[in-house]
């Protein structure tokens, strides 16, 4: 178990794996125009998964990566369907928050026990 995982609990994690989330949507969305390029998304309960099996972030991104199945084919080969990709981050984002929300709460609470408060 990591130092962090012990005072925050899976949130650390958690803040950084939809970071690495946020990153990958926003580049699906930034090359939704780029001929053959192909959407991919990070299946976060697996990535959270295996982080927590003892594995770093960066390799349990790495295992939970995976391209996304458009419904509709593009005639260039593009699999960026903006809709989802849209979606996917607005909710990406919403978790981020609440995740940092928390951790935020949980250091004022540690600041005040150091500060005897």
């Amino acid at each position: 178990m990591m130092a962090s995982e012990k005072l925050f609990g899976l949130h650390a994690t958690a803040l950084q794996l939809r970071s690495q989330r946020m990153m990958m949507l926003a580049s699906n969305i930034a090359n939704a125009a780029t001929p053959g390029y192909k959407a991919r998304d990070l299946d976060f309960a697996k990535a959270l998964d295996l982080a927590r099996q003892g594995g770093s972030t960066a390799n349990a991104v790495e295992g939970a990566v995976a391209y996304r199945v458009p419904v509709q084919a593009s005639l260039d080969g593009n699999t960026v369907e903006m809709a989802t990709e849209q979606t996917a981050y607005a909710e990406n984002a919403l978790a981020y928050r609440s995740s940092l929300s928390f951790l935020s709460g949980r250091i004022n609470t540690l600041t005040r026990a150091l500060k005897g408060e």
